[in-house]
């Protein structure tokens, strides 16, 4: 059996009513002036949704030609590593980390302040970005998922620049490819107008990828009532054991999931009220 599909996930959060927002939102031309702190950066709080027409969704290849990444043979042959001997590591509730959380279906929430701006994610997982020019990387970061992440504006536009990747239990998208330890990220986010919020992420690993190359994203703003909630991955999680390698089916168009995918089972019978 394939692993459950993020995506496939992502339906029945929005089917049972774990949340009342809807995940995503269509895309539309705002006017609305954007927002500033006390010291005039803009000000990136919120609850973050995608657009409907980023596609394919989940793939970090979305901006590239055929969306085929630039592989090296060590890339391709960790490709196929993860392709047939590992489990997508969210659906063992291990942390996606970045650049994975950058092309998720799930929202996000962003919470900022002077020194430190904080990403809050539907799995209750966090990053918190220290906002200060006179930081510099380690010498020798210990390995996370997130990387050592250290911001600074540039401008309209906050710069978060991350190295000290792991390189074990990571999927870099929803489709598996890959990235190894020497995986640098460097995520540059704007706010065009009140509505949007924007990443121009580049991503370099010399290892496992021939150039750098780059990701986009858009999201829209939630309404004032939506937040990210409780979302405890690991109580019963009924499925680990039941998971196959690899990420299931890749459609033609780039994303997961099955071309004439079986209809659902019809709904079980209610026992009649009394």
């Amino acid at each position: 059996m394939h692993r459950v599909k993020t995506f496939a996930l992502i339906f029945v959060l929005g089917s049972i009513g774990v949340c009342a927002q809807e995940l995503s939102a269509p895309d539309f031309k705002s006017t609305k002036p954007v927002p500033r702190t006390a010291d005039k950066h803009p000000d990136l709080s919120g609850y973050w949704k995608g657009t409907r027409e980023t596609k394919p969704g989940g793939n970090i290849g979305k901006d590239l030609p055929g969306w085929k990444l630039p592989l090296t043979l060590a890339g391709q042959a960790a490709l196929e590593h993860n392709l047939t001997a590992t489990i997508d590591p969210e659906s063992l509730c291990i942390l996606g980390g970045i650049p994975r959380h950058n092309a998720s279906g799930l929202p996000f929430e962003i919470v900022q302040g002077a020194n430190k701006v904080v990403f809050l994610y539907w799995y209750s997982y966090f990053r918190a970005i220290p906002v200060d020019t006179t930081r510099k990387h380690s010498d020798d970061p210990d390995p996370s998922f997130f990387g050592e992440e250290l911001g600074h504006w540039e401008s309209d536009t906050l710069v978060i620049d991350s190295t000290g990747f792991k390189d074990e239990k990571v999927w870099i998208d929803e489709n598996a490819n890959p990235h190894s330890d020497a995986l640098h990220v460097v995520e540059r986010w704007t706010r065009p107008d009140g509505d949007h919020i924007h990443v121009e992420t580049l991503i370099e690993d010399p290892k496992f990828y021939t150039r750098p190359f780059t990701y986009s994203r858009t999201w829209i703003l939630g309404k004032p009532d939506e937040e990210v909630h409780e979302y405890a991955c690991s109580e019963n999680n009924i499925d680990r054991d039941h998971l196959g390698f690899g990420p299931g089916q890749i459609k033609p168009d780039g994303t997961r999931g099955y071309l004439d995918p079986k209809p659902l089972p019809a709904p079980l019978p209610q026992p009649a009220k009394k």
